[in-house]
């Protein structure tokens, strides 16, 4: 047989030729690891007054600082309370507070961040949660089925499915270093640092950015592959930010005083 198991009456099974039909055991794995990110930080009013006059001095006195808050999504990667969200989503936060699955919430801590590649770490403390199991990057191709899970306009934990429709993109704008999985799985605000799962419901990426003119999804999403997620956490849960290399070179035309000084010949270079 050929792609697929034929029936009696010489058709290819649906189950074989389509994929599974549902994929709520992945959904079932992967949901309870998945969280709501909710956040507030304080804006600060401009103290540009003429507080000589009376009247500015009162009006001064009547306003108050604005508290401004946002959501997003986040994944549970150990057992012991690490989270995993995009940096975009926790940026100068004073306060977030994770909503898991079932509904509990949790203040949790910043254990750093990479703004390089929109990733950080966060903690719950004392509590034991369930964590997502990380997939194979090297498994994923293009045209596969994945799902989005994530927290969508704050209406709740929401899963769309997609295919992955490109692997390696780059030069976007989005980040320093990319690498994104593009997929067509619904993804819209607030589902940024949610999960994008496969039919095992094994964790291959974080979910970072859309393309949109409308600021819904239009059936381009990227999200940060799982390889360069975990060398990223590694690193900021044990020392709480990334090092990278460099090297100490630097390009210089090579001139003719540069070369009478290097004794090269007038061909060289």
């Amino acid at each position: 047989n050929i792609g697929g198991s034929i029936s009696q009456s010489g058709n290819f099974s649906n189950s074989e030729w389509f994929g599974p039909v549902s994929y709520s055991k992945a959904v079932k794995k992967a949901a309870p690891s998945v969280v709501n990110i909710y956040t507030k930080t304080t804006i600060k009013r401009s103290n540009h007054l003429p507080l000589k006059h009376p009247f500015f001095k009162r009006l001064k006195k009547q306003q108050s600082d604005r508290i401004q808050g946002s959501l997003g999504s986040g994944v549970i990667i150990s057992k012991d309370g690490y989270v995993i969200t995009n940096f975009h989503v926790i940026e100068a936060a004073e306060e977030i507070v994770i909503t898991t699955n079932n509904g509990k919430k949790f203040d949790a801590s910043l254990i750093g961040a990479d703004p390089e590649t929109d990733l950080a770490v966060l903690k719950i403390d004392n509590q034991v949660l369930p964590n997502i199991v990380f997939g194979n990057i090297k498994n994923l191709s293009v045209g596969d089925s994945v799902l989005a899970i994530g927290n969508p306009f704050g209406v709740g934990q929401t899963v769309t499915m997609g295919i992955v429709s490109g692997l390696g993109r780059n030069q976007l704008g989005i980040s320093t270093f990319e690498n994104f999985i593009q997929t067509d799985a619904a993804i819209n605000p607030g589902n940024s640092g949610g999960a994008l799962v496969d039919v095992n419901g094994d964790l291959v990426g974080i979910n970072s950015a859309i393309y949109s003119k409308s600021g819904g999804s239009m059936g381009i999403g990227f999200a940060i592959p799982i390889d360069l997620v975990k060398k990223i956490t590694e690193q900021i849960i044990v020392k709480g930010y990334v090092t990278r290399g460099w090297i100490g070179v630097e390009v210089q035309e090579l001139t003719d005083d540069l070369k009478d000084s290097f004794n090269l010949s007038s061909n060289s270079g």
